[in-house]
């Protein structure tokens, strides 16, 4: 039995504009929006000071332990709190390599869950962990939707009373995040998204104003390094969404529909070679704890 079970849900970048450089760090300016697609965290305390970790689902069996954001946020959590160790399993539905969040959100994750296990509210000294262990692990913390700036670790939390709905285009390759940051330096995008007014009609409720300024800085380097995202967007686009962009650095491509109706006419139609899922935006907390495995590859409502 696990005592302790979160869920940890999957993003997608609204917008995300490149704002210089700092540090060997990229500054990025984005606004993010959580979706319902989670990793389900379980854990149970061990005698030991050890961490184990058990991935299960979106191949995420082969990650070797030391590459794996998961196992580092828990022996983080040991060394910081000085608490025991944790048997941990991870029930993966969040496509790994997409752009949505998985990694980091098995990162905080754990962190949750470890603190949730024993009993830990320094939610700043559990910050600083996640901070050090991806730019966008601080923000899944928390989730919700959020503008974040500097390296990501600067978080906003944003009000957005409207639920928005999105069909997924998730290609089976990844894109390299390193190499799509090069390939923009290399040639920057002088267009920029509106971050505030995207901001403000979130907490509006106006779709219009939301879809206008989706833009993603880093999505014509990713579809120059996989034709595959050039794909999904054009897929995307034939639908003729609202806005359709790359999320984070790709793979992913989302497509933004005013009302559910649309989005699942528009997965009832495609024919393509892509996975696709029909999405919807979470408010913090998210629905009811469910089987990850209750939507398959391809599936969704």
């Amino acid at each position: 039995m696990f005592p302790v079970k979160v869920k940890s849900f999957a993003k997608v970048n609204l917008s995300l504009n490149i704002s210089g450089t700092a540090g060997g760090y990229h500054l990025i300016d984005t606004v993010v929006a959580p979706i319902d697609i989670y990793d389900a965290v379980c854990v149970r305390p061990r005698v030991d000071r050890l961490v184990g970790v058990c991935m299960h689902g979106k191949g995420s069996e082969g990650i070797p332990p030391e590459k794996n954001n998961a196992v580092k946020a828990g022996e983080a959590f040991v060394s910081a709190f000085g608490t025991r160790g944790a048997d941990i399993e991870i029930y993966k539905d969040i496509p790994m390599g997409a752009g949505l969040g998985g990694s980091s959100a098995d990162a905080a994750g754990v962190l949750n869950a470890m603190a949730k296990l024993y009993k830990v509210k320094d939610g700043a000294a559990l910050k600083a962990l996640a901070d050090a262990l991806g730019s966008d692990t601080g923000y899944m913390l928390g989730g919700g939707f959020a503008r974040l700036s500097g390296r990501g670790e600067r978080v906003e939390p944003l009000k957005s009373p409207r639920t928005y709905h999105m069909l997924l285009f998730v290609p089976g390759t990844p894109v390299s995040t390193a190499e799509c940051y090069r390939r923009y330096d290399a040639a920057p995008d002088p267009l920029r998204a509106d971050s505030a007014a995207l901001s403000r009609a979130l907490a509006a409720g106006d779709f219009a104003g939301v879809a206008k300024n989706v833009y993603n800085a880093l999505q014509a380097p990713a579809c120059a390094l996989n034709g595959e995202v050039a794909e999904a967007l054009e897929a995307a686009a034939s639908f003729s969404p609202s806005a359709c962009a790359v999320t984070g650095s790709g793979s992913a491509v989302f497509a933004l529909f005013e009302s559910e109706e649309l989005c699942l006419w528009a997965k009832s139609r495609y024919r393509g070679k892509f996975a696709v899922r029909a999405v919807r935006t979470v408010q913090k907390g998210g629905p009811a704890l469910r089987s990850p495995f209750a939507l398959g590859e391809g599936e969704g409502r």
